[in-house]
């Protein structure tokens, strides 16, 4: 994948601001939970809700750091899976479309930082022994129904 920095369009930008602002995390950690949120969904995104329009841009290094050939390989895979070529621009364009995606299922779920456990399977919750706050009915929606096996 030739991809040197990830350019992001308007709305992930926005929604990278606003997750950082009730986070704490840098942008680029909610890229990389990001785009493995979107890989779960088994659907393919579309590259063009995703133009890489704003100002904002991550350098592949700083985006990707010591994971960089397990991202490299997820999205090759991925794409593979979706019957998509793995030629450089492509691999480049869907790992832009996943984190784009990604993004703003984050941003749909995630109001605050313990909501990112909440994204984890239940068994993994229970063997990683995480004390969360009690959650209210609400909250729990956020886990989108991911506790089931």
């Amino acid at each position: 994948m030739k991809l040197n920095r990830l350019k992001v369009s308007e709305e992930t930008s926005k929604n990278l601001s606003s997750l950082k602002a009730k986070t704490g995390l840098t942008p680029n950690i909610l890229c990389r939970i990001a785009f493995c949120l979107s890989l779960e969904d088994p659907t393919l995104p579309n590259p063009a809700h995703y133009p890489p329009t704003s100002e904002r841009e991550i350098e592949r290094p700083v985006l990707t750091g010591h994971w960089d050939r397990m991202f490299v390989a997820l999205i090759k895979v991925r794409c593979e899976q979706d019957g998509l070529p793995t030629d450089d621009d492509t691999l480049g364009l869907y790992f832009r479309a996943h984190i784009g995606r990604g993004v703003m299922l984050l941003h749909k779920r995630v109001r605050r930082i313990h909501d990112l456990a909440l994204l984890m399977p239940s068994e993994v919750r229970a063997e990683l022994d995480l004390a969360l706050p009690e959650a209210s009915a609400e909250e729990n929606e956020i886990d989108g129904g991911h506790d089931e096996a």
